[in-house]
């Protein structure tokens, strides 16, 4: 019988002590086609969907994990796990307990500590060790033996699923789910330097982990044993096991520094499809292997393992998939860089994994397909961005996994504050400073945050970062812009630029502003360096043009720009007042003579008020027009620009 007592295998103790290019068209090849849709799927399917109360673990305050040894055992049929875990830790300072997470559904049969058994409470789901007396900066091991139905938490982390007509089990731990299925650290900054991690398994079946597969051996009852060793640093939520009867395609992928193995496990009924569709891989990795740093995992492997759910998760040097698409494959292996190789240090700064990773999908629609879906994709993240006034990208409530995985804030605006540096800054330094990032020896294979990525990119760039970071990662919302273009002279262009923002947490992006000028002679961009509202801009511009458009390349998250032309603001009579200006609905308008007729126009150039005051000043209200830029116009000669916003 395969749930056996891990007793019996003591002796696993004693073991420790290139590239295929697509020459496929862009417009039919479906698999390849980017959906607008699969961002939602994505950032939707990462979600655990339950709540967990009192989810921020207080322990291992008192240790550092170095090495987990891990055996597990494995029946797809029967929704229950049996293991043992070994946790090799330094003592930050002297321990008498030691405590891990452990959930209470989960029955612990006992503690090892050298040859003692020492006495354990289990609560509160977490498992104490007591009465140990290990000195600071000792290096030691405890050893839990477990079982049990693992707690059933929607999507949560330990499954039970079929497919065809066979069962498989897998897990999903991020980000709190860990402990539902083996005892564990739940501490972001606590990256495991190194594991072995032992599955045992009815024949028939395989094993799916992280790492290297370094033996199957068969047991004397007939059971498999599958050996995964992980020698680079890992965080908690990243070790996963998925188990079924798995096919198996591997490839091998010339990347910069070498050939990277890649070891693809399949449902045996899926497998022709799956096998089509990761032909479409190499030229995605070999692309992030270019434009960053070598693969992180080179000297293990990356694979892919078929799971029971619709999206996908990024277990390092093994991505478990829902499907085998192009977003979502590049999606995971983007993580690998970011989110694996640099984990953010706080859910609060859960952009540093899925902003990153879903840019670098971008990146692929950018550099791939002959660059037909950037625009798109662009346009796609700026109006789910747009759809709503609010939110913020640092994540202000990590208790509600709805919140650290919101697809519009922590993805694609994530993203976008991405492009927008990039824009900013200039790709030579952008790139640069995600480079010098991920190879910073102080974050590689360890955890980082947004200040020292900050500091990365202002090293890069030479640019004082502080105020974009304010406004676009810390603050809410986004500006729409109010542009007016005139030829003042035959050789003068004025540009007006105002701008409104959507939430109160922001008054002013400060932002350089493109503007597509197009005529018959001319179609050049200009670049308006925004630093205050209203501001004017005069230049030399001996060109005629006949339209004007904002932010053609999609730089800038923005709302709608509004832009009017050919209005001669420096024809504008100084003797007319309008305050507020911008105006939320409602302003004065003051003349030093006498109003005899005030019309309200449009950028269409329809009237929309009109009054006969007969006075010196006016008030006037907008609140059933749209907000917009609209013109005064002042005893049928002078002309004034309004801004209701």
């Amino acid at each position: 019988m395969i749930m056996k007592t891990l007793q019996l295998h003591n002796m696993i103790d004693k073991i420790f002590c290139f590239i295929v290019l697509l020459h496929l068209s862009f417009v039919n090849a479906d698999a390849q086609k980017y959906n607008p849709a699969d961002l939602s799927e994505i950032s939707l399917k990462e979600k655990l969907k339950f709540y967990v109360p009192n989810v921020k673990s207080s322990t291992g305050t008192n240790y550092d994990i170095k090495y987990n040894r891990c055996y597990w055992v494995i029946d797809p049929k029967i929704y229950a796990i049996q293991g043992k875990v070994t946790t090799y830790f330094q003592a930050i300072q002297p321990i008498s307990q030691i405590q891990f997470d452990l959930s209470n559904p989960l029955i612990v049969d006992s503690v090892k500590y050298h040859s003692t058994q020492p006495a354990f409470n289990h609560s509160a789901n977490i498992i104490t060790v007591f009465g140990l007396n290990i000195p600071q900066n000792t290096i030691d091991s405890i050893t839990i033996y477990y079982h049990g139905t693992p707690p059933s938490n929607g999507f949560g982390s330990f499954i039970q699923s079929s497919h065809a007509n066979d069962s498989i089990i897998w897990t999903l731990s991020e980000p709190y789910g860990a402990k539902d299925w083996w005892p564990s650290k739940e501490n972001l900054k606590d990256k495991i330097d190194s594991v072995d991690i032992y599955i045992e398994v009815p024949t028939g079946n395989k094993a799916a982990s992280n790492g290297i597969l370094v033996n199957i051996n068969t047991t004397l009852s007939g059971s498999v044993i599958y050996h995964w060793k992980h020698q680079y640093p890992i965080d908690y939520y990243l070790i996963a096991l998925a188990v079924t009867n798995y096919a198996e395609y591997n490839q091998n992928i010339p990347l910069s520094t070498g050939t990277l193995f890649m070891q693809n496990y399949f449902y045996p009924e899926d497998s022709i499809s799956n096998v089509n569709d990761v032909q479409g891989f190499p030229p995605i990795i070999q692309l992030f292997d270019t434009l960053f740093t070598p693969y992180p995992f080179m000297n293990e492997k990356y694979g892919h393992a078929q799971f029971g759910w619709g999206g996908g998760m990024e277990h390092q040097t093994m991505s478990f998939m829902g499907s085998f698409g192009h977003e979502l494959m590049a999606h995971e292996l983007a993580h690998q860089w970011f989110g694996n190789k640099i984990t953010c240090n706080s859910w609060q700064e859960i952009w540093l994994n899925e902003g990153f990773a879903t840019y670098l999908t971008g990146l692929t629609y950018e550099h791939m397909f002959n660059g037909y879906w950037w625009p798109i994709w662009k346009r796609n993240q700026i109006d789910r961005i747009t759809s709503q006034p609010d939110g913020s990208v640092f994540c202000t409530d990590t208790t509600d996994v709805n919140h650290i995985f919101d697809g519009r804030l922590s993805y694609a605006k994530g993203a976008y504050v991405l492009h927008m540096l990039r824009w900013v800054v200039g790709d030579s330094a952008f790139f640069a400073g995600m480079r010098n990032y991920l190879n910073d020896p102080a974050l590689a294979f360890a955890t980082a945050s947004t200040n020292v990525f900050k500091s990365h990119m202002e090293a890069s760039s030479g640019k004082d970062l502080t105020e974009f970071f304010n406004d676009w990662y810390y603050g809410e919302g986004y500006p729409t812009y109010f542009i007016n273009a005139d030829k003042v002279t035959n050789d003068t262009l004025q540009v007006t630029i105002t701008q409104q923002t959507s939430h109160p947490s922001v008054s002013f992006y400060e932002m350089p502003v493109p503007v597509q000028f197009k005529g018959q002679n001319i179609d050049t961009i200009l670049v308006f360096n925004h630093t205050q509202n209203n501001q004017t801009f005069k230049i030399y511009f001996p060109f005629n043009f006949d339209s004007v458009i904002f932010d053609p390349e999609l730089w800038i998250v923005a709302d709608t720009a509004y832009i009017t032309t050919g209005i001669n603001t420096h024809l504008q009579s100084q003797n007319i007042k309008i305050f507020p200006n911008p105006s939320k609905g409602q302003f004065t308008v003051k003349n030093s003579e006498i109003i005899k007729h005030l019309a309200v126009y449009n950028v269409y150039g329809e009237i929309v008020k009109e009054y006969y005051p007969q006075t010196k000043n006016i008030s006037i209200n907008l609140y059933n027009s749209t907000k917009g830029i609209y013109f005064i116009k002042v005893n049928n000669q002078t002309v004034k620009k309004i801004v209701y916003y």
